[in-house]
């Protein structure tokens, strides 16, 4: 049969059905990427991060603290030894001379001992009778109750 025998409205819908067929083709779904091999491996190896996430975090906290733990070893050796350097210094009878001289301000016999003050030290706390008179407590109450004075101008 030849081909002049089919009629327009067939040749279009041959036309139409073969263009229909490649823009289906063209629209095909796209496979994901992500395969089920892959999605395996990730789901373990978050499961294998998810696990070992505990045990090192447990492992750099036991490090730190053994790195304190010697720390504190070491300042315990080196006061140890200061101890035992100090001890036998008071076992010389000229240190503790010295000492009780400088200290306790001890004179040896015949000597006369002088005490000079250069005015460097504290002044004794004035208390006024009315604050002697009441407890800390109603002290610490009355500086709590006061409003908050600000130095700004303009604000109470």
């Amino acid at each position: 049969m030849p081909a002049d025998r089919f009629s327009t409205a067939t040749r279009l819908k041959a036309l139409g059905e073969q263009a229909a067929a490649r823009v289906y083709r063209a629209r095909r779904p796209r496979r994901s990427r992500l395969t089920g091999r892959a999605a395996l491996l990730a789901l373990v190896a978050c499961s294998l991060v998810v696990a070992l996430a505990w045990p090192i975090k447990q492992y750099i906290s036991q490090r730190s603290d053994i790195a304190a733990q010697r720390r504190k070893a070491e300042h315990a050796a080196r006061m140890l030894n200061e101890l035992r350097d100090q001890k036998a210094r008071w076992q010389d009878p000229a240190y503790v001379k010295q000492q009780a001289r400088r200290q306790l301000h001890y004179v040896l016999p015949g000597e006369t001992g002088y005490i000079v003050q250069d005015g460097s030290g504290d002044a004794p706390v004035k208390r006024t009778p009315r604050a002697a008179r009441r407890p800390w407590y109603e002290t610490l109450w009355a500086g709590a109750d006061e409003p908050v004075r600000s130095n700004r101008p303009g604000r109470r």
